[in-house]
């Protein structure tokens, strides 16, 4: 049987999960999900992981947070004094919200903490200083041209 490859476009389904066990995303109620292997559609560590694989088979892999989504910078968290959030944008801790930047960049941040003078915002993605576990099923390998 065939085994993935760079160029690849793979068909997979995955549960993603933390420490924890806390599933963080799964595949597995929709369609799976597609990529070129070897493009950098997907974090990278997944991506090795998945090279070599044939279609049907199914494996457990432990992916570190440099692998994944990179490690958390304190440097992206950064305190908003509370008076320069007009009444109508919610500040509850988890919240998403989008910052733009001096040259107009949209940059996505999530509410981190509350104080009474200030809103703590991240720009760190979630899954940022993570290690992250999925369990991948190949359903579908189509070679490369």
């Amino acid at each position: 049987m065939a085994q993935a490859k760079a160029g690849d476009t793979i068909k997979m389904h995955y549960t993603g999960s933390l420490e924890d066990g806390s599933v963080f995303d799964s595949s597995k109620d929709r369609a799976p999900l597609e990529f070129e292997l070897g493009s950098g559609q997907i974090i990278p560590g997944l991506d090795a992981a998945v090279q070599g694989m044939a279609e049907g088979e199914e494996k457990t892999v432990t992916i570190p947070a440099g692998e994944a989504y990179g490690d958390h910078h304190p440097e992206r968290v950064q305190a908003v004094p509370k008076a320069q959030f007009p009444d109508h944008i919610p500040t509850e801790v988890g919240t998403q919200l989008q910052v733009q930047t001096p040259d107009g960049q949209a940059i996505p941040v999530v509410v981190a903490d509350v104080t009474e003078d200030a809103v703590m915002l991240d720009a760190n993605h979630p899954l940022a200083g993570k290690d992250l576990t999925f369990a991948v099923e190949i359903v579908g390998i189509s070679r490369a041209a």
